[in-house]
């Protein structure tokens, strides 16, 4: 048997072209921002300097006139980014993907064209039935700011808005204490030789949490009440001190309400936020005590509390001032607009690298979890559930 001494070919021994792995294709997007019409929502989505970055990579924004002008950004700021502003909603809303805080009316989804990519907000408990078969019968894919998830499993967009929230509260009632008409003068914190505020927060999640810890911050002394021990560790922790916790029992909570200058409701619920303070109970608070019951976005946690308006703030019942306006980070609007921005932005250049929303959720867990309609399919069990609509799991079609 003859052994060849040239084991490879002619053809073989010749330079071969090199093949390289071909990697995936970038998208260019085409990002329109509307103006908010829900009710008291003065924050947008992206800030000048966000726009910049994605105008910078060449993808295309177009803003409607004015959209940023309650979060005091200006139309010359956007357009200085490399953003096309326009006077034309229809025009905005024909754009490829839309961005919004609030969510679309009926009539703003009407404008939209097939395919659209919806993100924004979905603020489950305002809607109905006939808002999601709008966004279905357009195929819309939608994705709620609620639902999107980061790599530790949190959600960034709720505990954003839960810490301003937290904070705000704090503030709010530090600045109630000096005009209400009760107490007009009265300076929050700790003062020598004055006694310190005294806070009691119902509620030990991250809105407690923040309002803990601002409170904490100008001198006052806080009494935190929860139901769950495991929050009320986690808040220890966070604080990194010891104060008063306790879980919610009707005496223990009575007592520190009546001797409290503030009270804040932090409670969240499933459906309903659960009523923890009884109108008998606001009777026995301090003449020209201060409440902010930020749970009021959910029914509220005190059973005096009644929706306000950020024009209309507050009222008084039982001789106590009620502050309860709902969406509180939208007082604070520049700053939650450069919170929704920071979250938003990576994930849409995450988007744009991967070739599109298609390929960016196969990629991404948090950003498949914000995604509640697919292509006009509802993809959330617990959505589906609510109003009786069929639904699918987005892991048997995205996959």
């Amino acid at each position: 048997m003859s052994i060849s001494l040239y084991p490879f070919t002619k053809e073989q021994l010749l330079p071969q072209e090199e093949k390289l792995e071909v990697g995936r294709r970038k998208s260019e997007l085409f990002i329109g921002i509307p103006n908010e019409t829900s009710y008291q929502e003065r924050r947008i989505c992206l800030t000048p300097d966000a726009v910049n970055s994605l105008t910078f990579q060449g993808h295309r924004v177009m803003i409607e006139s004015g959209a940023g002008e309650n979060s005091s950004y200006s139309d010359k700021e956007y357009s200085d980014a490399g953003a096309e502003i326009t006077n034309d909603t229809k025009k905005v809303f024909g754009c490829p993907m839309i961005l919004k805080v609030g969510t679309p009316t009926l009539a703003e989804i009407e404008m939209m064209n097939n395919q659209t990519i919806l993100i924004s907000s979905i603020q489950l408990k305002t809607k109905n039935k006939a808002y999601f078969e709008a966004l279905a019968k357009k195929k819309i894919t939608a994705l709620a700011f609620e639902y999107i998830k980061d790599e530790d499993g949190s959600y960034p967009a709720v505990r954003s808005s839960s810490e301003i929230a937290g904070t705000a509260s704090i503030l709010i009632a530090a600045e109630l204490m000096i005009t209400n008409e009760f107490g007009k003068g009265l300076l929050f914190g700790n003062i020598t030789g004055v006694p310190p505020t005294e806070v009691v927060i119902i509620g030990a999640g991250t809105v407690g949490e923040f309002a803990a810890k601002t409170a904490i911050g100008l001198g006052a002394t806080v009494k935190v009440f929860d139901n769950s021990i495991t929050k009320l560790r986690r808040l220890q922790n966070s604080l990194n001190q010891r104060i008063f916790t306790s879980t919610i029992q009707s005496k223990a909570l009575l007592k520190a309400l009546r001797r409290c200058d503030v009270a804040i409701g932090a409670m969240r619920g499933v459906d309903r936020c659960p009523v923890i303070v009884s109108e008998t109970m606001v009777e026995h608070m301090k003449k020209g005590a201060v409440i902010v019951d930020v749970s009021i976005d959910t029914g509220g946690c005190f059973e005096t509390s009644e929706v306000t308006s950020h024009e209309r703030p507050t009222f008084i019942k039982s001789n106590v001032l009620h502050y309860c306006v709902p969406n509180i980070p939208s007082r604070y609007s520049k700053t939650a607009s450069l919170s929704i921005s920071n979250i938003i932005s990576p994930f849409l250049m995450k988007i744009a690298e991967d070739g599109g929303l298609e390929s960016a959720i196969r990629c991404d867990r948090g950003l498949k979890h914000g995604v509640y309609l697919y292509h006009g399919i509802l993809t959330n069990k617990a959505i589906g559930d609510w109003f009786d609509i069929p639904n699918n799991d987005i892991n048997l079609i995205v996959f």
